[in-house]
């Protein structure tokens, strides 16, 4: 089978539960009709009589198939099968010799499949209300040895939820094992509650089975699917895109159809997805990946970097603008006062470029300064002035927390902000560069404010949870999110002002503790079934100069902007969430004299006000992550 999982392709699959005598036949009718693969039963149903063994019967000594006993025999289309484990094991019986003979038939079947070498096997579905504890442990022991075959587990979705209960269960008792995914079954009618279908969106997903049955017919008369599935649908094939599986009816259902009109829907729907957008574009591959955030005053930037940022087009015309409306509001036109304006963190000097349009817009006269402390990066900044910008730009080679200016500016721009804000210690380095401002000199940015919200996201727990150490669980990531569902709205923790007045003119502050901040904030989760909670999302909003903004913020997001992905404060442990409850988080930004870092916890309380789940605090002290001054 085509390796389509995390590109743009769209595999479809063709599912039987019949056990075909003659499967060869049955895997090239499908291949001949569009389908990409097939999900047949392994093992023929009457192989069922081992569950009545007895534990003196030498079956349970040396399992071994007769041939006629499976229903694939040969490893020939093992890249284009997907084998269903049999559904009539009973891992979970409360009669020992049919647990233990189902324990001893499933893993028979699973060496099977491996020894065929299958891309994947599918679990018996999971049937709500019963128990599926056995059957966690028998499969969390499995697939250690399982390196090529995945383990896929058969959900169906339901309108109460109780599926993913259940599968949420079986997911906290294999401990979120990553090689454990789902696939999951569409019902005939999808749940109205969007927080019901939201939640798989944090889930493992790898295949979508859609049954002939939940199709409608269109007006001539072949299978489409109603609007609210066709909307899930594709927005599971872009977030997720998983491996798409269709039944054919046995009986003429829709009167048009054919066996391939099924799998030629599915392709069509995958066709007209939206064209992605300049953001989705730029974050190909860089969904749901891990990166540490950058360390902006230890660290100097290498030239793709800078490149990467400079690519985004929004961010640099809203500073475009921000500079535009601050000289106009300060000097009156036709006046021959020259504004000095700094841009501190010129990098390679794409904000100069900004300020220097902006004052050809405004028809004021300027004079530029360019500050920067990256040697590498100064030279850059050389090339510019000689080919470019000439007179009109000073060069400055220096720290901007420790240069002392000749002279006094009207506007100060920077670029310093992080994805939560104040995370690149912006606040840090704008206090150190004040003073360079005129009394009434104006700052761009003039404020900036962290936001936060609890999430779910097994996929960016499973990436955290597979360094095996406490520093990753308490080190922030920036991540451009997708397998994610956010269980309520962010709110605002703290905010920065510049300049900042608790600073006295002309003088750098002599500690940090100005800049340290607390915020506790409550959530109440919306879902009205349980829920899981796995990290922490966070956002930044800023303004830029009056009503000129820049946001990451969900709910305010600047359109095209692609400059900051959000940042994920991960969890040490998963903190279950039963409906109604409220979820409170509480966030620490504490510096030293040599760093800054964050601290985080949270509590999740019942509708009766009990407590059910505590988090400890993370990073105490900085322990594991921490910004240097």
């Amino acid at each position: 089978m085509a390796d389509y999982e995390g590109g743009y392709g769209c595999a479809v699959g063709l599912l039987t539960y019949d056990c075909f005598d003659n499967i060869e036949e049955f895997v090239q009718e499908a291949i001949d009709s569009g389908h990409d693969f097939v999900a047949t039963p392994i093992v023929h149903s009457k192989y069922s009589r081992v569950l009545e063994s007895k534990a003196g019967d030498s079956w349970r000594d040396a399992p071994v198939y007769d041939r006629d006993d499976l229903v694939l025999r040969k490893a020939q289309w093992s890249d284009a099968v997907a084998g269903s484990l049999s559904d009539w094991i009973q891992l979970d019986s409360k009669d020992d010799d049919i647990r233990i003979n189902s324990e001893l038939a499933f893993k028979q079947e699973v060496a099977f499949a491996c020894h065929l070498g299958l891309f994947t096997v599918i679990t018996p579905r999971l049937v709500p209300g019963t128990s599926c504890i056995n059957m966690a442990r028998v499969i969390n022991h499995l697939v250690t040895g399982m390196s090529v075959t995945q383990m896929w587990v058969h959900v169906l979705m339901d309108n109460q939820h109780v599926a993913w209960r259940q599968w949420n269960q079986f997911r906290s008792l294999t401990e979120n094992n990553p090689k454990i995914g789902v696939v999951l079954e569409l019902p005939a009618v999808l749940p109205e509650d969007e927080m019901l279908l939201d939640a798989w969106f944090a889930e493992p997903v790898k295949a979508v089975i859609v049954p002939s049955e939940i199709f409608i017919s269109n007006p001539k008369g072949y299978p489409v699917l109603s609007k609210r599935h066709q909307s899930f649908v594709k927005k599971l094939m872009r977030r997720m895109q998983p491996q798409m599986i269709v039944t054919v009816p046995t009986t003429q259902i829709h009167a048009s159809a054919t066996p391939s009109s099924y799998q030629e829907y599915i392709h069509y729907l995958h066709r007209n997805l939206p064209a992605m957008d300049q953001v989705e574009e730029f974050a190909s591959g860089y969904q749901d990946y891990l990166q540490a955030p950058l360390q902006p005053l230890m660290d100097n930037l290498d030239n793709n970097m800078y490149e990467t940022f400079e690519r985004d087009p929004i961010k640099y015309q809203e500073y475009e603008k921000a500079v535009y409306h601050a000289l106009l509001d300060r000097v009156e036109h036709g006046s021959d006062y020259v504004t000095k304006i700094m841009v501190v963190g010129a990098g390679r000097g794409p904000l100069v470029n900004c300020c220097l349009r902006a004052a050809d817009k405004a028809e004021r006269k300027v004079q530029l300064y360019a500050l920067e402390k990256n040697p590498n990066a100064f030279v850059t900044l050389q090339n510019a002035k000689a080919e470019e910008w000439h007179d009109r730009v000073t060069l400055i080679f220096a720290d901007m927390r420790k240069w002392k200016p000749d002279t006094k500016i009207d506007i100060l721009v920077s670029e310093l902000l992080g994805s939560f804000g104040d995370n690149e210690l912006s606040p840090e380095c704008l206090d150190g560069a004040q003073k360079f401002l005129k009394d009434d000199g104006i700052s761009i940015p003039a404020s900036y404010t962290a936001y936060a919200a609890p999430m779910a996201s097994s996929k960016l727990y499973n990436e955290v949870a597979a360094y095996k150490d406490l520093v990753h669980f308490e080190t922030p990531y920036v991540v451009m999110f997708q397998q994610v569902c956010e269980l309520a709205p962010s709110k605002a923790l703290w905010t920065f002002e510049h300049p900042n007045p608790v600073i006295p003119k002309d003088q750098d502050p002599t500690n940090n503790l100005h800049n340290a901040r607390y915020s506790r904030v409550q959530f109440t989760v919306s879902s009205k079934e349980d829920t899981v909670m796995h990290g922490i999302s966070g956002y930044f909003e800023a303004v830029l100069y009056k009503h000129v903004k820049i946001s990451i913020h969900p709910e305010t997001h600047s359109p095209g902007m692609f400059s900051w992905f959000p940042i994920f404060f991960p969890i040490r442990t998963p903190m279950q969430i039963p409906k109604g409850s409220t979820v409170t988080l509480n966030f620490w930004r504490v510096s030293d004299a040599k760093k800054v870092w964050y601290e985080w916890s949270g509590t999740v309380e019942s509708d009766q006000g009990s407590h059910t789940a505590v988090l400890p605090i993370h990073n105490v002290g900085g322990r594991s992550y921490w910004v240097g001054l």
